[in-house]
């Protein structure tokens, strides 16, 4: 299925996060399968779950209210990337590249929505 929400520069840089955060997880110890693990990966799949849905809506403005929501799934997975860390459940190099790409989709996310709302 070639969906038009695939070309997005924003959606692809937010299923290569889902592919890092599962990568970064595997590492976490199996008592946190159920609890830091698993609410990092639904975030992380939350993101570009949220943009595609939302591109798939009849309205720019439902558009945009899935993007704040992938903004907010953005912002949650940021505070779990952090609470990974000071539990010294990842090194710092892996914690700096995950950072940057977190902050490169905000960015991103940002953009789209100030792009559709001018457009209005």
């Amino acid at each position: 299925m070639d969906k038009p929400h695939k070309k997005l520069k924003v959606w692809q840089l937010a299923m290569d996060i889902v592919m890092d955060v599962y990568t970064l997880t595997e590492s976490f110890p199996t008592g946190e399968k159920f609890g830091l693990t698993s609410q990092m990966r639904r975030c992380a799949v939350s993101i570009p779950s949220n943009i595609s849905e939302g591109a798939a809506r009849n309205t720019q403005k439902e558009f945009i209210n899935f993007l704040h929501i992938a903004q907010g799934s953005l912002s949650e997975l940021d505070t779990q990337l952090e609470i990974a860390q000071r539990l010294k459940l990842t090194n710092q190099e892996s914690w700096t590249t995950m950072n940057a790409k977190l902050i490169e989709e905000d960015k991103m996310l940002s953009g789209l929505i100030h792009s559709i709302k001018d457009k209005q």
